[in-house]
């Protein structure tokens, strides 16, 4: 028993010298870090010039050969592009490796972890999971884990690691992540939670309702493993970046309330994807995501860095960097 105490009172003093509790600090969440159409290859590189601490994230495809019949997971936006994407290990871990073990032999536990990961599943076949569980085991070391619970209702104290790994709301994810996880042992990875109700017959009429949906309704309180909230933009103003008029107060308490509530709900809020940039500067980014200027997409930077999110997520890494880390 006292070995045990010693060892969550070690996890608390961990989690307390890092700052990484919700509200703690605020990360440029480096969106899309992976190659598309055959371009890009240069992304990942371009976030971790950013500096750290920093958020990426990945999208994670299950590819089976049709020849071999062996599936392997790899980086991809589209199921369209799995056969030629690169593998999740070698584009992320690998390149990741260096930073890892410096960390892990220099053990100052400051800044970590250093890198979240955020991935997002555009497959979720059971296979898929069974080998990013596998992966993310071959490299536990590296991560920040919790005991998974007998009741998903007590958070065990995180044992901070240099990585952080998040993952998305699916359910499946909870059951190959979380429920099959025996008690006892250690969570690897942590899901955001179930969003609430927005009304809404389609994506369109959900992005135009959110800003009348109740920071409450919206935000339940974390579990053992959704430990975060996941936000498109829309939820602070209606219809999104696209339609978005000028910033007004009312739009800045909106923002203040969906993060104050998330953190007394012991999670970790981001909002996705804060571009601005006119079309000739577009690198294969998304349409609906773009403000349209840089200074429209600072000026919401400036607002959520005040507010206090946790990760901002933008394709433009090197300009939300200079705001968030003081330049500009």
């Amino acid at each position: 028993m006292r070995m045990k105490v010693a060892l969550l009172l070690t996890s608390a003093v961990l989690t307390a010298a890092s700052g990484y509790a919700p509200g703690g600090r605020v990360l440029v969440d480096a969106h899309n870090a992976y190659p598309t159409d055959g371009k890009f290859a240069n992304r990942i590189d371009r976030a971790l010039g950013t500096g750290l601490p920093l958020a990426i994230e990945q999208d994670l495809v299950w590819f089976k050969d049709p020849r071999s019949g062996v599936g392997r997971t790899v980086v991809s936006h589209a199921v369209e592009d799995a056969a030629t994407a690169p593998t999740f290990e070698e584009y992320f871990f690998a390149k990741v490796a260096p930073i890892m073990q410096r960390a892990l032999k220099e053990n100052n536990r400051a800044d970590w972890p250093l890198i979240t990961l955020n991935l997002d599943f555009k497959t979720n076949e059971p296979e898929h999971h069974a080998a990013v569980w596998e992966l993310l085991g071959k490299y536990e070391a590296w991560l920040t884990t919790a005991e998974r619970t007998a009741s998903p209702d007590a958070l065990a104290l995180l044992r901070v690691g240099p990585m952080l790994v998040l993952t998305g709301s699916n359910e499946q994810q909870q059951v190959s992540f979380h429920d099959r996880v025996a008690v006892g042992q250690r969570l690897r990875v942590f899901g955001a939670t179930r969003e609430g109700v927005v009304p809404g017959a389609n994506t369109a009429e959900r992005a135009h309702n959110y800003p009348s949906v109740p920071v409450v309704d919206l935000i339940p309180q974390a579990t053992n493993y959704r430990r975060w909230v996941n936000f498109p933009w829309a939820a602070v103003e209606a219809d999104g970046q696209n339609k978005a008029a000028d910033w007004t107060a009312a739009d800045a308490e909106r923002l203040r309330a969906l993060v104050s509530r998330a953190h007394a709900m012991n999670l970790w809020i981001r909002f996705y994807t804060l571009n601005g940039h006119a079309a000739a500067e577009d690198q294969g980014w998304t349409a609906s995501y773009n403000f349209g200027s840089l200074d429209r997409a600072a000026e919401r930077w400036k607002a959520a860095m005040a507010a206090g999110v946790d990760f901002i997520a933008s394709d433009q890494y090197e300009a939300l960097a200079r705001v968030t880390r003081g330049g500009a």
